[in-house]
């Protein structure tokens, strides 16, 4: 079998599921090809980086100015075309195709004419809207029946950026007529969670198998890991609280976590924040614990391990990705009810996202975590 997966990116969960599923296929025997826009990451025959910076840049600069994001980078997917004529797979597998670097057009003209089986693997909304990657907290349904068809988009402003508004039906209407060229029985669409498939059950999309594939946190590296983190960023014995982003925005909620921060008594808990970009460090400096994206699994691997308890306020992600990797490393987690964060584990404590809320549930667990460390201190034949 010949298998080819293409991405945006080679960082964050691509690390632990697109490579790790070619280091599987290539282990059993099957050849493998991973294609990427945006990102470091070993090169070789097999897994290439498709893109140039200035390539992507441009890109993103034409989705700002026409509003059409997946109909630029003609040059990037005619290279890419190249490639996969080249090696004629038994099986194209999609990831984010949202990223400035690829020509869906193109790509699915493609792969229309080819013999492949398909599979696409959704981590947003993206696929099935005019604009947005989410409308979940935006309380819109345009999607069901067509974005900007009865009204403008509410959240124009959100990703993927563009100066030129009013674009959504234009964009609904190609999407639709691109995503719904294969034919039902050479697609199957894979999402993380129950949450995301019923959004997907009714969209355009229907007409696709839809099955549920949740992410699975890399154990050889998502593990209890000693480390120094407590000490060289002085949390001691405060209850630590950890979020962690590739990119903080309020969706993911920042402002819940700065609450937080304002909240909670410094002098016993301490909050630390991953992936916050330079003016965010600013803002959040001497309320938390600031450090920047951390690409490095096993680093991020020894925070999770250092950690009293991971927190998601965020009510539109398709996964968490973050939780999975977290409680692999021992560490429990607060996440948002009814999201589909609360579909990774049964170890977990669902709230609702509100800091005060959310400050009540982490009191609870520092004075469980502080009984638990009292008992623990009495030997056999004392007492307390």
């Amino acid at each position: 079998m010949k298998y080819v997966q293409i991405n945006a990116r080679s960082y964050d969960w691509a690390y632990s599921i697109m490579f790790a599923r070619h280091r599987e296929l290539t282990q059993s025997g099957h050849e493998s090809w991973v294609f990427w826009a945006r990102g470091a990451h070993e090169q070789d025959d097999h897994m290439v980086k498709i893109a140039a910076i200035p390539e992507v840049c441009l890109d993103a600069l034409e989705t700002r100015l026409d509003g059409k994001p997946g109909f630029h980078s003609q040059g990037i997917t005619r290279r890419l075309l190249h490639q996969l004529n080249q090696i004629d797979p038994d099986v194209v597998h999609m990831y984010s195709l949202l990223g400035y670097y690829i020509n869906v057009e193109m790509l699915f003209a493609w792969l229309l004419q080819h013999r492949c089986k398909v599979i696409w693997t959704l981590h947003d909304c993206w696929a099935i809207t005019g604009h947005c990657i989410h409308f979940h907290d935006a309380g819109c349904g345009q999607w069901e029946d067509g974005c900007g068809f009865t009204a403008p988009c509410p959240i124009q402003d959100a990703y993927p950026e563009t100066f030129r508004k009013g674009m959504e039906k234009w964009n609904y209407e190609q999407k639709k007529r691109i995503f719904t060229s294969l034919p039902a029985d050479r697609m199957t669409l894979v999402v993380p969670s129950e949450w995301l498939k019923r959004y997907v059950d009714r969209s355009f999309l229907s007409k696709y198998e839809t099955i549920v594939v949740p992410h699975v946190a890399d154990s050889t590296v998502f593990k209890p890991t000693q480390s120094g983190f407590r000490e060289a960023h002085k949390v001691g014995d405060r209850f630590m609280v950890l979020g962690v982003a590739s990119k903080w925005a309020e969706r993911k909620g920042l402002p819940i976590f700065l609450k937080l921060a304002d909240i909670l008594d410094r002098d016993k808990y301490v909050v630390v924040l991953v992936g916050l970009r330079r003016g965010q460090l600013r803002e959040a400096r001497g309320r938390v614990v600031g450090l920047p994206r951390i690409n490095d699994q096993r680093e991020l691997a020894k925070i999770y391990s250092a950690a009293d308890v991971l927190v998601n306020p965020s009510t539109e992600e398709t996964f968490g990705m973050n939780v999975a990797e977290a409680i692999a490393c021992g560490t429990r987690a607060i996440v948002m009810r009814g999201s589909a964060c609360a579909e990774v584990a049964d170890n977990l404590i669902e709230t609702i996202p509100d800091a005060r809320a959310i400050a009540r549930e982490i009191e609870k667990l520092r004075i469980e975590r502080d009984s638990s460390c009292s008992d623990a201190s009495i030997q056999p034949g004392t007492s307390a």
